[in-house]
């Protein structure tokens, strides 16, 4: 089998989406699923060759709307060598574009490749009711009237990472009625094994922590994810408690007016290393105490699942789409998207005893193993596929 995915962009900078599908390439290729990737990214991009798989580099894209009029041509000459397409996201032109390239793909080829849409919670209601969005949000309305409501519906089915996203899905836009749905999951890789070279890569980033306590927020720096609340609440807490664990917010965006605004209202004991990845990012998670996202909205969570990986247990807001199963498995402390939610979050977490703070973390550890490992989720993927070329 061989699938093609279709991307706005893989710089690794942008995680999410693109990340999901640099964990999850690896596991399909041990089951024999190979996989290539088309992105609007410039040929000349820095990480491109840093994978080991294909990315055809098509861009550069124009444009808010992402708009690239390599895609169609390209599609169309390359379509026959698939089973299947995905479409990674909506509202950029990677979505649409695919849709019409498939449909006159159609006409003219008896055979012709599935296609699915993965929206990776970009039909979640979140982006719909948020009032920072509201000019999005009515753009978002026009693009589903007008195209994005046949990219749903008419192609071959719609992925979901997990039941949550599917059910949320189908609130905000009619008409609504997909071919099929499809909840395939979603998964990470097994973390690296722990070694002291990686608390030093940290260390190097952020060496006010070294041998101290902390908890880690590691995310895009976006009020999406919550971190104003966050840093209110942190701040409202050391005022009292000057033993508490210090405060890591890592990832990129500092220095974007939010980012900028978020470093001049933390007080002391919290530190900003920026962006972390390979040794640095792993550090980070083994060297913390827990690791907390009280975002407002997030369809997975690679981060969270990253953390409980490397059995660390999480503060994450409900807002989070897995906290059902991490609040089962009783692998972290679950609140609400406020800074009340985030106070109380690091209160309760800072009130445990060292041996529920263990305890919490191998039950973290547990549930990733039972929910969210990469090899389970490639299987998903697999055998929902062949049952959908095949039937």
């Amino acid at each position: 089998m061989r699938i093609l995915r279709v991307i706005a962009s893989m710089n690794p900078e942008h995680g999410g989406p693109c990340q999901g599908i640099r964990n999850s390439i690896p596991a399909l290729q041990q089951l024999g699923v190979e996989n290539e990737v088309v992105c609007f990214d410039s040929p000349n991009a820095g990480y491109l060759g840093m994978d080991g798989f294909a990315i055809h580099a098509i861009g550069p894209a124009k444009g808010p709307y992402a708009y690239c009029a390599a895609l169609q041509p390209w599609l169309i000459e390359n379509f026959a060598r698939f089973d299947a397409v995905i479409i990674h996201g909506l509202w950029l032109y990677n979505s649409y574009g695919t849709y019409k390239a498939w449909k006159a793909f159609k006409k003219n080829n008896s055979k012709f490749p599935k296609l699915f849409v993965m929206p990776h919670g970009m039909l979640d209601p979140y982006f719909q009711k948020a009032k920072e969005r509201r000019v999005k949000a009515i753009r978002n309305w026009i693009f589903w009237k007008l195209f994005e409501n046949k990219v749903v519906n008419m192609s071959s089915g719609v992925l979901f990472t997990c039941q949550e996203e599917l059910l949320l899905a189908r609130q905000p836009f009619t008409p609504y009625s997909p071919n099929a749905e499809l909840n395939v999951g979603y998964g990470i890789p097994n973390p690296v094994a722990f070694s002291q070279e990686m608390l030093t890569a940290f260390y190097e980033k952020c060496p006010q922590v070294a041998n101290k306590p902390y908890i880690v927020f590691l995310s895009r720096i976006h009020p999406k994810k919550g971190v104003d609340l966050l840093i209110s609440a942190y701040n409202s807490l050391y005022k009292n408690n000057k033993t508490i664990p210090a405060l890591v917010i890592a990832g990129p965006g500092l220095d974007t007016d939010y980012g900028k605004q978020l470093k001049a209202t933390a007080g002391d004991n919290i530190y900003f290393p920026g962006m972390l990845g390979g040794n640095s990012k792993w550090g980070a998670f083994y060297g913390s105490e827990a690791f907390i996202l009280p975002s407002h909205q997030e369809n997975f969570g690679i981060a969270v699942v990253e953390a409980m990986a490397a059995g660390k247990a999480v503060i994450i807001s409900d807002q989070v789409n897995i906290w059902r199963e991490i609040k089962d498995g009783k692998g972290g402390i679950i609140v609400k998207d406020t800074q009340e939610g985030a106070l109380s979050g690091l209160e309760q977490w800072v009130n445990l005893t060292p041996d529920q703070k263990t305890a919490m973390g191998v039950n973290a550890q547990n549930t990733y193993k039972k929910f969210f490992s990469i090899e389970q989720a490639a299987l998903n993927l697999k055998t929902i596929f062949e049952q959908q070329i095949n039937g």
